[in-house]
């Protein structure tokens, strides 16, 4: 009989490695925003401002302009550890001072921009280094680990109490430089020769495209609108959407100059655009090459990708439009904080990690493009639970006595909406790893991550005037069929699947 495999070191376990980079991924996040909060009000800062250092988080929002750098230079276990350390850094500057002055400001922005360029590093690098195969159950453990990252926040926020707050802060610091240290003994980097266009020959070819000066511009728009979002100055700047169209007209004229003035007159204008940018029609290898905008042009130019980044946005919509007014629905149902807090909160994220795990295995088992419409349609499905509480619980004033029937009822449904919602996103973030490549894993990543969170900003404003017009019941029923339209769009993102996968079998 042959001898059994021996099983794979657990520093060599893909898996392991998962969970140990998205708890180093969700630590940050838990701290910017359990910890400071907290510190912040103790320390007699007005709510105002605390309320402000909301809009330094919009680095995790726009991290997709510099994932490019992670993606050019590579290394990605050295931009983890490095920015874990710099982060363990700032760390140390909160446990050493204390008062609200500019420096501070200037503290949480950098600490806000190493975290999402760990994040930018961490993605790729899993991206990277999973096959399809390992998709599902890995995006299950990151899922969890992730969450789990956040939770160890609240542990030191707890030992703030025994230790004060500079004890809290060189805990936090420590845990980053250990995960600065455990993040260089990760498996290396695949070794991958990515070749790239000059970045004066990217110019030059976007110059000679409209099509790639229209996109610039629409990105450029694309950023000032997720700005905007956090900052409302459309409501303090009169005409801010007229200056913002002719700034981003204004840079893609720029573009166009810029490479017109690069691109050589006379005989030498054809040995230039063979050496230089070799193009493809009007868009030649400069275009999706460019260290800048190679990936978003190789993204855009891809057979069938406006049908995929539509079905991105819409996907887990019925999730994001209901999800917003879940919390205000207990509320008005008479639920404590007390109780909305242990069962919505606690026991939902147990229930969503576990839901997540479980939605990775499944994906697993019986491939991404399945696993999209079965555990979409059965998260989908779990907004009926809501609808069906909705019906037959009354409005109650908060703190009086809620019957145990119907306490039952929405436990239920929200025990219902966290596992399942951990299935869907599970099945979800496989579908996003596989479609990108993995040269420009960091970038193409964040790119459509953004586009994700771009549906849940809109889906939560629909949320409140679908809720307030319709009513709890009729808004909840009407999200379940918000999937439907998703569905349609599979055989686009069968053909994506298929094509990345470089195989016709089914996904």
């Amino acid at each position: 009989m042959a001898p059994e495999a021996a099983p794979t070191p657990l520093l060599k376990n893909k898996l392991f490695w998962v969970g140990v980079l998205y708890f180093a991924e969700g630590f940050p996040l838990g701290v910017f925003y359990e910890i400071f909060p907290v510190y912040f009000r103790q320390q007699g800062v007005e709510l105002r401002q605390i309320g402000v250092l909301s809009l330094l988080g919009l680095a995790w929002t726009l991290k997709f302009l510099w994932a490019p750098a992670i993606d050019y230079w590579r290394r990605h276990r050295r931009w983890m550890a490095a920015v874990d350390v710099a982060m363990g850094g700032a760390m140390i500057f909160f446990a050493m001072q204390s008062g609200y002055g500019p420096s501070v400001w200037v503290a949480i922005g950098l600490f806000t921009m190493l975290s999402a360029t760990n994040d930018i590093a961490i993605d790729g690098y899993t991206i990277e280094l999973l096959s399809k195969g390992e998709l599902g159950l890995a995006n299950g453990i990151r899922i969890g680990m992730y969450r789990v990252g956040m939770l160890a926040s609240g542990v030191v926020l707890m030992a703030s109490d025994a230790l004060g707050w500079s004890g809290a802060f060189v805990c936090a610091a420590v845990i980053f430089f250990g995960l600065a240290a455990v993040s260089l003994t990760a498996p290396p980097e695949r070794s991958i020769v990515v070749p790239r266009a000059s970045f004066a020959a990217e110019v030059a070819a976007l110059a000679r495209s409209p099509f790639a000066l229209a996109v610039i511009a629409g990105f450029a728009l694309g950023v000032v609108w997720l700005v905007n979002g956090a900052t409302n100055w459309s409501a303090r700047v009169e005409g801010f959407w007229a200056w913002a169209v002719g700034g981003a007209l204004a840079l893609a004229a720029l573009v166009a100059l810029a490479g017109r003035a690069r691109a050589p007159a006379g005989p030498e204008a054809t040995v230039s655009a063979s050496t230089a940018a070799p193009a493809a029609g009007d868009n030649g290898d400069a275009l999706t090459g460019g260290i800048v905008f190679g990936a978003l042009m190789e993204l855009l130019r891809r057979p069938g990708i406006a049908p995929v980044l539509l079905f991105i946005l819409i996907f887990k919509l019925p999730d994001a439009a209901m999800g917003f007014m879940v919390k205000p629905f207990w509320v008005d149902s008479g639920f404590t904080a007390a109780q909305i807090g242990l069962v919505s909160v606690n026991i939902g994220l147990v229930l969503s990690i576990a839901g997540g795990v479980a939605g990775g295995w499944i994906t697993d088992r019986i491939g991404i493009l399945h696993a999209l419409w079965i555990l979409g349609l059965v998260q989908a499905a779990s907004n009926l639970g809501y609808w069906a509480a909705a019906i037959v619980l009354p409005p109650v004033a908060t703190g009086a006595l809620v019957p145990a029937g119907h306490q039952a009822i929405l436990y239920s449904a929200s025990a219902l909406e966290s596992f399942t919602g951990g299935l869907g996103t599970a099945a979800f973030l496989a579908f996003l790893m596989a479609i990108v490549r993995k040269d420009r894993a960091a970038t193409e990543y964040a790119l459509l991550s953004s586009v994700f969170a771009l549906s849940r900003s809109v889906a939560g404003w629909a949320g409140g005037l679908g809720a307030q017009e319709m009513g709890y019941a009729n808004w909840f029923l009407l999200t379940f069929f918000f999937v439907f339209p998703a569905f349609l769009l599979l055989p686009w993102v069968r053909g994506m699947l298929d094509r990345q996968t470089g195989r016709s079998a089914p996904a």
